[in-house]
C-alpha cells in the first residue's frame, strides 16, 4: 500500500489518504499482553512507514464522528474500504485457524498497534451510509411473497390471526413467478439440496459474531463503544449458534466445562468447532444459526420488507437446519411472533394453545418461556402441520411449539428427510407506558 500522493500508480487522489496498491502483504496476529482471547495485534511483512500509516488511518476513523466520516469523498472511502476488507480476510482466517504468536516470535513481522477489535471497527464505520444496498425489497413485493390475494390476503391475516392463531399458508412462493420469489437469491447460495450441510459449514467460516444490539438503539457509534472488546471475534455459543437435539429433553452437543462456577468464558468457535458442526449434524443434531440478517444482504433485505410491512423497527432471522428424523429445540414459546419458511424438505410442527392468556413481552424475562419440557402444555387444542418447500407457518408469540423431522406412521407422504427452514422473527414492541 501507499500514500496517494497523485502518483500514477494510485491515480489522482489527492494529498494524505491510503489507499490500497496490494492486499498480498503477508499477516500474522500476536498475542496481547493481557491475554485476550478476542484481541489480537496484526502484524505485518511490510515497511515499517506504511503499517504506521496504516495505523494512523484506523485510529483516525475510528474517533470520527458519523458526520466527519460522511465528509470524507465516497471514492477515498470506497477503496481503504476494500482493501480493509481483503486485509480482514487473512486476520479472520488466521484467528480462527488459532495461529497466534507471541510477541517475541515477531522478528520477521512490524507489530502494530492495530487489533483485530480496531480493524472491524474500522470496516463497521466505514460501511456506515456506504450508499444503498444492492439487494432491497419493496413493501408490496414482500407482501405478495407472503399473502397471496388468492390463498390469504395481508388483511385476512391481520383480522383472523395476528397474534390470535396460527396459520399455515401453503406454497405462497411457488404462486409468484420465480423473479418475484424474494428467497431465490438466498437459496441459490446452496446450489442444491445434498450440498446445504456443507455449504453451511463453509459459511460458518466467513461469519464473525453478530452482537446482539436493541431494536430501539438511536446511537449506533454508543453500540461500538459498549461492544468494542468483542468486535470481530468469532461466533459464540449460544448467541450466534447452537448445536442441539431433543430427546425426551434439550441436549447440547458443546457442553459446558465442568470447572465453570461463577463466571463462563464466552465459547468461541474457531475452525476446529465449526468442523465438528457438521459431524453433529450427521450424528441428529440440528444447527441453529442466529442473526442471518446481519450476514446476507439477500436476508437483510426480506427481514427489512417485512419489519416495513408489519409497522415495526426490526426483524430478525435464524436458520435453521435438522437432519432425518430428529428434533432440534425442545417444546418452548417465543416473546415474538414468527413466519416459518420451509426452504428444503419437509418438517412437522405441533402447536399448543398459550397456557396464558397475556402475551409475553418483548425481552420479558421468564424461566418458562423455554422450559415447556415437563409437560406443561395444554394438549387439548393442539394443532399438527406439515411444512413442505415453499411453505409458510406463521406461529403468534406465546404458543408453545417444536417441530421435528420424521416419517408419518406409513410413510406414505414422502415427509422423510432432512429440513432447512428460515424463521422471521417480527418484534413487537411494546407501547410507551
Amino acid at each position: 500500500m501507499v500514500v496517494g500522493m497523485q502518483t500514477s500508480e494510485t491515480g489522482n487522489y489527492g494529498s494524505g489518504y491510503i489507499v490500497p496498491k496490494s492486499s498480498a502483504a503477508l499477516v500474522s496476529l500476536f498475542a496481547e499482553d493481557d491475554g485476550s482471547k478476542t484481541c489480537f495485534r496484526i502484524g505485518f511483512k511490510e515497511d515499517e512507514l506504511v503499517v504506521l500509516l496504516l495505523n494512523g488511518a484506523v485510529t483516525l476513523i475510528n474517533t470520527c464522528t458519523i458526520e466527519q466520516l460522511e465528509k470524507v469523498p465516497w471514492r477515498f472511502r470506497k477503496s481503504l474500504l476494500l482493501f480493509l476488507k481483503k486485509l480482514w480476510q487473512d486476520v479472520h482466517k488466521q484467528m480462527l485457524l488459532g495461529t497466534i504468536l507471541q510477541l517475541n516470535q515477531g522478528r520477521q513481522f512490524c507489530v502494530s498497534n492495530i487489533g483485530t477489535n480496531n480493524l472491524a471497527e474500522s470496516i463497521f464505520r466505514l460501511s456506515i451510509n456506504a450508499g444503498q444496498p444492492t439487494v432491497r425489497y419493496n413493501i408490496e413485493k414482500v407482501r405478495r411473497s407472503f399473502f397471496c390475494p388468492g390463498e390469504v390476503s395481508f388483511e385476512h391475516f391481520l383480522l383472523n390471526h395476528w397474534e390470535m392463531s396460527p396459520l399455515l399458508i401453503r406454497s405462497p412462493l411457488k404462486a409468484i413467478s420465480t423473479q418475484d420469489d424474494i428467497f431465490t437469491s438466498f437459496v441459490q447460495l446452496f446450489r442444491s439440496k445434498e450440498a446445504v450441510p456443507s455449504v453451511l459449514s463453509l459459511m460458518l467460516q466467513n461469519f464473525t459474531s453478530a452482537l446482539p444490539i436493541s431494536s430501539d438503539e438511536l446511537d449506533v457509534l454508543n453500540f461500538l463503544k459498549e461492544v468494542r472488546d468483542l468486535l470481530g471475534c468469532p461466533m459464540i455459543y449460544q448467541q450466534d449458534i447452537r448445536v442441539m437435539k431433543t430427546q425426551k429433553r434439550e441436549m447440547h452437543f458443546f457442553q459446558k466445562p465442568l470447572d465453570s462456577c461463577f463466571f463462563e468464558a464466552p465459547h468461541f468457535l474457531y475452525v476446529d468447532d465449526i468442523l465438528r458442526c457438521e459431524e453433529a449434524y450427521k450424528e441428529g443434531y440440528t444447527m441453529a444459526l442466529r442473526g442471518i440478517e446481519f450476514r446476507l444482504e439477500s436476508v437483510a433485505a426480506i427481514a427489512d420488507g417485512l419489519a416495513s410491512l408489519f409497522g415495526q423497527p426490526s426483524a430478525g432471522a435464524n436458520l435453521y437446519l435438522t437432519p432425518p428424523n430428529s428434533q432440534g429445540l425442545a417444546c418452548h414459546f417465543d416473546d415474538h411472533c414468527v413466519l416459518v419458511c420451509q426452504l428444503f424438505g419437509a418438517k412437522q410442527w405441533t402447536i399448543f394453545p398459550p397456557s396464558n392468556l397475556r402475551l409475553p413481552r418483548l425481552y420479558e424475562t421468564s424461566d418458562s418461556m423455554h422450559d415447556l419440557e415437563g409437560g406443561s402444555m395444554i394438549v387439548d387444542g393442539c394443532k399438527q402441520f406439515w411444512l413442505k418447500e415453499g411453505d409458510v407457518l406463521y406461529i403468534p408469540r406465546g404458543f408453545p411449539h417444536e417441530a421435528c423431522t420424521s416419517f408419518d406412521n406409513d410413510g406414505s407422504s414422502g415427509n422423510a428427510g432432512f429440513s432447512l427452514h428460515l424463521t422471521l422473527a417480527i418484534e413487537v414492541e411494546p407501547p410507551f407506558e
